[in-house]
């Protein structure tokens, strides 16, 4: 059989296949992309992200959620109504992304392959097609780059065959929207799917092992983001397990420190598991963990010289922007160059919950354990003027600053666009900016961009006398 040989072999089309892939060919090398699938995008474009938040934009205005601190007033959703008939505005954003990624596939000239990619040896690819082994294709390439993703991981205790146990996939297919949810596990995608779901007037119930919701957030954000979830009547049980679930209607969830939940959907969101199990990764020398990501040194680069994963399937952050990010250092250890699309290393997390949660940078708790000296200040939604035309009731935007710099070192936000109010920080944290980029900067009013003026005030009016604000913001 004959071997086509290309600089770069890409397996899978999500984020960090479409970017890595992108970047290579702009150098003048040539790529190939292998996607299982018959679509291009993977889980962000088809299963997992632009779905889920097409579903919460749905909840966010159908629910009126954000007329509800202005008006007064309860709006609620039709008895009968599915998430296919909610996610009509997804198929459209889905058809449009993935004619976008072909867009950008087809501008670089790429070889595109359809079927399942299995490793010959450390820089050979077998594709094998829908059509039969008649049909496989041989590919060969200096570099490999392994960008499959993962999928839901579900522990024996909820490897139960009943249409009502649900992950964070098949939720979607979902007949009608349920009176009752019960969502194990408080991690990203459990906290969205529960406050989502309360939006709609579904009562949920949300499980977390943890004594916390999502430990890598910052103290104050999680506690803060408790706090709302159960104001929109979501009964968060925290340090709780589930040990079982016997089938009926509705489910009956045994819990291990006693009692019982019954539910009449179960959604379970347990965590991951890389989508590397098929790719035959010991004809390459390859290995996994338990869960089937793959381990990577800091360039991207995997132990075998020349093999590089990005995304998903790296495990911890699992999230696009990250495996963008994740991708391109990857390209430009393998090939050099500058083909743009880069990031800056520093952390990002957008949480899709009602409200948005959003964090860049560092933590106190991070702070604290590096010994790194620090302030903190913070600034509410519901005093700035915008937060209040918007009829915000919480929400709050917390800056980390160097105590004897005052270099931005964390922002942490919880509140309507969070996800996109962070990207000022970012930008300023990219830049290196001290407080005065905030206290010396020009804002529209009324703004949410405010609350970083705010906030870096309240964080400097914690210095000592001797380094008042006043000192510190005089002339350069």
């Amino acid at each position: 059989m004959a071997v086509n040989h290309f600089d770069l072999i890409v397996l899978g089309s999500g984020p960090a296949g479409e970017r890595g892939a992108a970047y290579a060919a702009a150098l003048g090398r040539k790529v190939a992309l292998v996607e299982r699938e018959a679509v291009l995008g993977g889980t962000v474009a088809n299963l997992g992200t632009l779905p889920s938040k097409t579903l919460r934009e749905a909840a966010v205005h159908l629910a009126g959620f954000r007329q509800r601190g202005i008006q007064g007033v309860t709006l609620s959703i039709q008895d009968q109504m599915s998430t296919p008939d909610l996610l009509y505005r997804e198929r459209l954003v889905r058809q449009l992304e993935q004619a976008r990624i072909r867009a950008v596939i087809d501008q670089n000239k790429i070889d595109v392959y359809h079927g399942e990619a299995v490793f010959v040896d450390t820089r050979t690819v077998r594709v094998r097609s829908a059509g039969g082994a008649a049909q496989d294709e041989l590919l060969s390439a200096d570099k490999i780059l392994i960008a499959t993703g993962s999928r839901p991981w579900r522990s024996p205790q909820f490897q139960v065959e009943d249409p009502a146990v649900l992950d964070s996939e098949t939720i979607l297919g979902l007949a009608q929207i349920p009176k009752q949810l019960v969502v194990v596990g408080g991690g990203v995608i459990g906290t969205e799917y529960a406050s989502i779901f309360a939006a709609f007037g579904v009562q949920v119930t949300l499980v977390e092992e943890g004594e916390s919701l999502m430990p890598f957030l910052d103290r104050e954000l999680s506690a803060a983001l408790l706090g709302c979830l159960r104001a929109q009547g979501i009964d968060v049980r925290l340090g709780e397990v589930v040990k079982g679930v016997q089938r009926g209607q509705p489910l009956r969830l045994e819990l291990a420190k006693g009692g019982e939940l019954g539910a009449e959907v179960l959604l379970v969101c347990t965590g991951r598991v890389g989508n590397s199990a098929s790719l035959g990764l010991s004809a390459a020398g390859l290995e996994t963990d338990a869960r089937g990501f793959i381990s990577v040194n800091e360039h991207g680069e995997t132990h075998v010289s020349g093999v590089y994963a990005a995304g998903d399937v790296r495990g911890f952050p699992a999230l696009a922007s990250a495996a963008r990010e994740q991708a391109v250092a990857a390209m430009r250890h393998a090939f050099g160059g500058d083909a743009g699309g880069g990031g800056s290393g520093i952390p990002l997390y957008g949480i899709y919950t009602i409200p948005e949660c959003s964090m860049a940078g560092e933590t106190e708790e991070g702070l604290r354990s590096k010994g790194v000296p620090f302030i903190s200040g913070i600034a509410h939604y519901p005093a700035n003027t915008r937060g209040q035309i918007l009829g915000a009731r919480i929400g709050f935007v917390k800056l980390l600053f160097h105590r004897e710099t005052q270099l931005l070192l964390g922002v942490h936000i919880i509140g309507e666009m969070a996800t996109e109010l962070v990207h000022i920080g970012t930008t300023a944290m990219q830049a290196r900016a001290k407080a005065k980029f905030f206290t010396e900067g020009s804002y529209n009013y009324p703004t949410l961009g405010e609350l970083y003026k705010a906030a870096t005030l309240d964080a400097l009016g914690k210095l000592k006398p001797a380094k008042s604000p006043g000192r510190l913001l005089g002339p350069r």
